[in-house]
This record gives C-alpha cells, sequence and structure tokens, in this order.
C-alpha cells in the first residue's frame, strides 16, 4: 500500500526546497495562527497535504465537476469518498476523491447521494417530498443514475464507494 501522506509532503518539501522556500511559503502558511511546538509541524503538515489532495483531485478531473462539469474553480470540492475522520490512511489517497461543486459536495458529505461503483449517481429518496421544487429537480433529480465523468488518473476506488453508499448515503 501507497503512503500517500508521505508522499504528498515529500512532493512539497522537493518544490519548497527547488525554489529555495520553506514549505509553509509556498503554502501560504500562517504561522502566527497556528500552535507551538509539535502540533504546529502536525498541522502545517496536514494543512499541505489537503493541498497536495486537492491539487490531485482538481486535476484529475481537469478541473471540473464529474456530476454537472461546472469548471468554476472557486467552487469546486476535492470530496473524499471514505470520510476523512474514518480512514486515516487513505486521506492523501486520489482513489478517494471526487471533484464535486460545493452543492454536490455537501449532499455527498451528508449522504443526499451517492455515486455508485459502476459510476452511476444516486440521489436519495429524502428528495421525493421535495420534488415538486425546481431546484431539487435542477439541482439532484436530473442527475439520478447519470454515469460521472471520469478522472484521466486516479479511477475512484469501487470498495470506497461501496462503503459510501452502505454508511453514508440515506437510502
Amino acid at each position: 500500500m501507497r503512503n500517500w501522506e508521505k508522499l504528498a509532503f515529500k512532493s512539497e518539501e522537493l518544490i519548497a526546497k527547488f525554489q529555495n522556500k520553506k514549505v509553509e511559503e509556498i503554502q501560504d502558511v500562517d504561522l502566527n495562527e497556528l500552535p507551538e511546538g509539535k502540533e504546529r509541524e502536525t498541522t502545517i503538515k496536514t494543512r499541505v497535504n489537503q493541498s497536495f489532495f486537492r491539487s490531485t483531485i482538481l486535476s484529475s478531473y481537469n478541473s471540473k465537476c464529474c456530476i454537472t462539469g461546472l469548471s468554476i474553480t472557486d467552487f469546486l470540492v476535492a470530496s473524499h469518498i471514505k470520510p476523512w475522520s474514518k480512514d486515516t490512511k487513505n486521506r492523501i489517497n486520489p482513489h478517494n476523491g471526487l471533484c464535486l461543486n460545493s452543492i454536490h459536495d455537501k449532499a455527498f458529505d451528508k449522504g443526499f447521494l451517492s455515486i455508485t461503483p459502476d459510476y452511476k449517481v444516486l440521489i436519495s429518496k429524502y428528495f421525493v417530498d421535495y420534488s415538486k421544487e425546481r431546484a431539487v429537480n435542477d439541482f439532484f433529480l436530473k442527475y439520478q443514475n447519470h454515469k460521472i465523468e471520469l478522472p484521466d488518473r486516479f479511477l475512484p476506488s469501487q470498495e470506497f464507494l461501496e462503503y459510501h453508499h452502505n454508511h453514508i448515503f440515506i437510502k
């Protein structure tokens, strides 16, 4: 198994070294906002790795939401399939990521939508009561069973998608 966290941080260290800078400088980390001591190092490393994960996911999906195709990067999120808090070994693993727009990321995190292991969008039955609302149809219901746009590399793990469907999705 690959150590994605170590790879991400090592990658950022090498970029910083090449630029004759510190990692925190190239990542725009405000050292005054971080705790002192060992926690400081962990916080910087976590922020650097989160940045690496976002860059990797957005790049893999050509900076487009895999559901809607939206390409405004300010609205795109590198979403974890298996939540950050549930699987420390796969936090930075790009096979645990989807590029989603902000609203679909929130819905995915809360279990209102899921992606099947064959990469189709599933919409929760929760929305049935709201099906007369135009926004619900436009943002959610019309994507039911549509295949997502797959990334150029780092295909989402079917194992992680099954986890999301079985443990997070509201059926």
